[in-house]
């Protein structure tokens, strides 16, 4: 009998878990994923890791190695993340060549330090993707104002990226125009494009998190109506304008050369509020050359009851800008919704990122004095 899982898959999208351990790796937790759950990749971000290595299980050999070599914490952090995503790119290699590389897919972020420094994270990237030494890795680049040029350059070295950390339609727009000027930019110097791949990553359920609050604040039956409809029609309104860039001349061009699609991946998919479905935005975000990255609860819920009944997006267009058009009408902000979540999602990584940092100092301090005792 078919899965829920199975049959968003069959659907066109493409199941990602979001979370990444030495031990999911190690037990074969991730490669049971694999088999049961339809998962065809993993992303990873700063909090992911900080939650990871701060629980300290499978990272004490690792620890202890950089410890001998008298590693420095950024050091060690980036031995560590490295050799994780390493390891789960090999998990994943049969995929990534069953799919030509449209799966199998494992995500590694650079610095969120660097979020406002393009000619760092360009480096960075660079420097990533050679550590790993993988073809079917993804490197992450947010879409700040800083990050959209150094799209471009990655793109245009030939290197496969992840745009994460996009929550307006204004952003996203700036992001194809940075990946298709990379692919230009491959192609003037000779490289293959259908070996480049990209994603761009829409962040859903914190936009409802910020307009239900201010919705709430409102108060008025009219934006009460609206609680829980913005982050859907959002990432709808997202998916219309994936549809439109793409079937522009500058796109088909470049598919027509070999390049491929940069497909929209719906981030941010668990559920904040608990009075809400648990599957909302997995069922609700069902479209063809979609990605969805799932927190392991989610997963499990999609699993386990999950109805998915076809495409929710391309239908759904009149009622998302219906949504927007009401959400104004009410006094709701979204340019300035948008970019309040910009400024956290960066601020939120960057302190996972330090408090990562302090959990590996402590780590590396303490490995020394087992060895000196």
């Amino acid at each position: 009998m078919s899965t829920p899982t199975a049959a968003l898959a069959a659907q066109g999208v493409s199941i990602w878990l979001d979370d990444l351990s030495r031990q999911r790796i190690t037990t074969g937790n991730l490669a049971q994923l694999i088999e049961t759950r339809d998962v065809t990749g993993v992303t990873t971000n700063p909090t992911i890791f900080q939650g990871a290595i701060s629980a300290g299980i499978g990272y004490e050999e690792a620890i202890a190695a950089q410890a001998a070599a008298g590693a420095s914490v950024d050091d060690a952090i980036f031995a560590i993340t490295t050799t994780d995503v390493r390891d789960a790119s090999d998990i994943f290699r049969p995929i990534y060549d069953a799919t030509s590389g449209v799966d199998g897919r494992v995500s590694i972020e650079v610095s969120p330090d660097l979020a406002h420094d393009t000619d760092a994270t360009v480096a960075q990237a660079k420097e990533l993707h050679a550590a790993v030494d993988r073809d079917n890795v993804l490197i992450k680049i947010p879409a700040t104002l800083a990050g959209i040029p150094a799209i471009t350059e990655v793109i245009g070295a030939g290197i496969s990226v992840n745009v994460t950390l996009i929550f307006s339609l204004e952003r996203y727009d700036l992001v194809i125009d940075a990946y298709l000027a990379g692919l230009e930019k491959a192609q003037a110097a000779g490289l293959d494009l259908s070996k480049i791949h990209s994603v761009a990553s829409f962040f859903v359920s914190r936009v409802d998190t910020e307009v239900d609050k201010r919705l709430a604040a409102i108060g008025s039956d009219e934006a009460k109506a609206l609680s829980s409809k913005a982050g859907l029609a959002n990432a709808r309104l997202a998916y219309e304008l994936f549809e439109k860039r793409f079937a522009e001349s500058r796109a088909t061009d470049l598919v027509a050369a070999g390049a491929n699609v940069q497909r929209p991946l719906w981030a941010s998919t668990g559920v904040k509020d608990p009075a809400l479905p648990d599957t909302l935005y997995v069922t609700g975000l069902v479209a063809p050359g979609t990605v969805n990255t799932m927190p392991e609860k989610t997963l499990e819920a999609t699993f386990d009851h999950a109805e998915i009944t076809g495409d929710t997006v391309t239908a759904a267009y009149a009622d998302a800008h219906d949504v927007f058009d009401r959400l104004a009408d009410v006094g709701i902000d979204l340019v300035d919704v948008t970019e309040v979540l910009e400024v956290e999602g960066v601020d939120k990584f960057i302190a996972s990122w330090h408090d990562l940092q302090q959990t590996v100092k402590d780590a590396l301090e303490d490995a020394a004095k087992g060895a000196d005792a």
